[in-house]
């Protein structure tokens, strides 16, 4: 699987290529700004912060399939983020993540890294999906899992990193 083949408009609405994290540690993180959820934001962020000059990088793709809870436009979408969590990893235009309009993203990983009894719905806001600089693992968590309990893996898949690029 190539899930760095796609060109996906950001909030901002320009277009962005997931090729240029090619050797990065990507999780992927369906995101909404009303959900019980949200303050995993700042989890994220600190991650992000903490991790970004290693090699990690966070995307953010807001949805609202469960339960609404983004109903938000994308200038909206990034104003909330930005002001109440301090989210500086780039955030994705809102897409389905389940169902026959979902993102061929979304598609990918859920096949890639099915979830509880092999079930490749997404089941809620905050699933995240860990996807190794190679793209020969891709480990999926559910919206319960806080972002500081991935931390071990996150820095598993930065070794990844280092090992391509001393090889």
């Amino acid at each position: 699987m190539d899930f760095l083949r796609y060109e996906i408009p950001l909030l901002n609405g320009k277009s962005q290529l997931l090729s240029a994290y090619s050797n990065h540690v990507i999780l992927v993180v369906n995101t909404a700004s009303k959900c019980g959820f949200t303050t995993q934001y700042q989890g994220l962020e600190a991650l992000y912060q903490k991790y970004q000059d290693q090699g990690l990088v966070i995307i953010g793709f807001p949805c609202n399939q469960f339960g609404h809870q983004e109903p938000g436009n994308n200038d909206e979408i990034a104003s909330f983020c930005e002001k109440n969590y301090g989210v500086s990893f780039p955030m994705f235009s809102k897409v389905d993540v389940n169902g026959e309009n979902a993102h061929p993203l979304f598609k990918e990983l859920k096949s890639a890294a099915p979830g509880v009894l092999g079930s490749e719905a997404i089941k809620w806001n905050f699933t995240k999906f860990l996807i190794y600089p190679d793209q020969s693992k891709v480990i999926r968590y559910s919206p319960t899992t806080a972002p500081e309990d991935l931390e071990l893996d996150i820095r598993l898949a930065l070794k990844k990193i280092k090992a391509t690029s001393t090889a």
